[in-house]
């Protein structure tokens, strides 16, 4: 059983008495100066989810968002200062924020790789292309890497489990500046002042609005992760260097709480691990097998189960998943959306729709990360028409068990029921993910290294597959974390698009 304590943490009024030690930034910071051992499961937790980063950033690395990301990281070279830090797929090193930038956005593009949802939701994933940036940078040793990215799960986890943000319309990666700041504070043993500092300034710098994930949603969706874990090494820097920050940047009068989320009379309450308690937070989360947003991944395997017992999809009358809340208005049609019934919407948008999702998965039976997506597939006459079929409604009960704490009965599924011309009804439900730790297939160390042998097949050569797979074994005892980084096959990055020149 995990010790847990519950932090009141609520606005303050700047004539108040409130001292440093209480602010959530410095509670945090505590957190990330402790320096207790990181457990054997949770070690092998992080290195699972650095292949699975790896993974998605090879299927995406000739993307043109990922291709741009890279291109600003090549012309950002390392400073005197350090060794730089590798750029996925390339050789040579650029400066650490830039690598992280660019390998951030690889391993946002395709909505692939780990997730934990709760008050709040977020891709703790998101986490590790800045850790391993900075050490690589540094020459920071595979056991601190493994101790911060602990420290960075944790922290996150542990937001979103206390302060919702999307109800306000605030982006979820303003959490994932402070528990990347407070993860790196960790791997390079930062004092509990520099680590509250750069916390501080990271959250001040990624508060934005989820207008990124909303309507027509652009690529910024990937861009907005990799740009807070840039951030947050910006940030650390600054602190060591003795900049402050705004504070309390939670807490304050003019601070977060205040103006951005539900005001200066509400009080949230965030668990952080005591004084001594080891950090397990990674295990509370888990990964995809499908590339779309997570709560579409238990419909995708609902849609799998039910396509025989439907035969032939052109005879529906109607389709209706009962869900959550949240499930409902992100990515269903309590959205208002209309671009998410629009075959000639973005591939991100698409990722948001949970009607066409549904679609495609009961006329094929499968999903995959490319095919599902192409043009042609959304502008298939019959699936638009199965499509339009497709709603959603609030059930309160699928509300309930989202939001509830205890794991066995979490569920971020559905209950569909499809209703054919016939008039005969067929109905069926499922709660999570095949892929989810209690689901039908959950992932263990073979799944994620099956799904890296299979996004990265014809992109990585086997030799280099196994190099790195080699690596990620031997990290708690390497003296770099150099080996993380993957070389793609020339003639796969020759396929990149062209961009054209920027600024730099």
């Amino acid at each position: 059983m995990r010790i847990m304590q519950i932090h009141d943490v609520r606005t303050r009024r700047s004539a108040e008495d409130f001292p440093q030690q209480d602010h959530l930034a410095a509670k945090i910071a505590r957190v990330a100066a402790d320096p207790v051992a990181v457990p054997e499961d949770t070690a092998e937790m992080v290195l699972n989810r650095i292949i699975d980063n790896a993974s998605v950033s090879a299927a995406s690395v000739i993307r043109r968002p990922v291709t741009v990301a890279r291109v600003q990281a090549q012309a950002h070279p390392a400073s005197g200062t350090g060794n730089g830090a590798k750029v996925f797929g390339v050789a040579g090193a650029s400066s650490p924020e830039w690598a992280a930038w660019a390998n951030g956005v690889a391993v946002r593009e395709l909505d692939f790789h780990d997730t934990f949802l709760a008050a709040e939701y977020s891709h703790p994933g998101d986490n590790i292309p800045p850790l391993v940036a900075v050490a690589q940078h540094l020459g920071v040793g595979g056991v601190d890497l493994i101790r911060g990215l602990a420290t960075a799960y944790e922290i996150q986890i542990d937001l979103v489990k206390g302060i919702c943000l999307h109800k306000h319309k605030i982006d979820h990666v303003a959490h994932l500046g402070a528990s990347a700041a407070a993860g790196i504070g960790t791997m390079l043993g930062l004092d509990e002042q520099t680590i509250y500092d750069a916390i501080g300034q990271a959250m001040h710098l990624t508060t934005a609005t989820r207008q990124s994930r909303k309507g027509l949603i652009s690529s910024w969706k990937a861009y907005a992760p990799a740009y807070a874990g840039k951030v947050a090494i910006e940030a650390v820097d600054r602190a060591m260097r003795g900049e402050g920050s705004p504070a309390p940047i939670w807490e304050g009068e003019d601070g977060v709480i205040a103006w951005l989320l539900e005001g200066p009379e509400h009080t949230y309450q965030v668990p952080l691990p005591a004084p001594g308690e080891p950090k397990r937070a990674i295990l509370d989360s888990y990964t995809k097998e499908h590339s779309a947003e997570y709560q579409s991944q238990a419909p995708i395997d609902l849609a799998r189960r039910m396509r025989e017992r439907v035969g032939d999809t052109g005879e529906i009358e109607s389709i209706v998943l009962h869900t959550s809340n949240h499930t409902h208005v992100v990515i269903g049609t309590g959205s208002g959306d209309p671009q998410k019934f629009d075959p000639d919407a973005s591939r991100e948008t698409l990722d948001h729709s949970v009607p066409y999702i549904f679609a495609v998965a009961l006329q094929d039976g499968a999903w995959h990360h490319e095919r599902s997506y192409a043009p042609g597939r959304a502008h298939r006459p019959d699936t638009v028409e199965l499509w339009r079929k497709i709603s959603t409604v609030e059930d309160p009960e699928w509300t309930r068990r989202y939001h509830s704490l205890d794991p066995a009965e979490k569920a971020f599924g559905a209950r569909a029921v499809i209703t054919l011309k016939s008039g005969e009804v067929i109905t069926d439900e499922l709660a999570v993910a095949d892929a989810h730790p209690l689901g039908a297939r959950p992932f263990a160390r073979p799944q994620y290294v099956n799904k890296f042998l299979e996004l990265s097949d014809g992109v990585v050569d086997g030799d280099e597959q196994q190099r790195f797979l080699a690596a990620v074994d031997g990290l708690a005892s390497a003296a770099n974390a150099d080996g993380l980084n993957v070389l793609v096959r020339p003639e796969v990055l020759d396929k990149a698009p062209t961009i054209p020149a920027g600024i730099f």
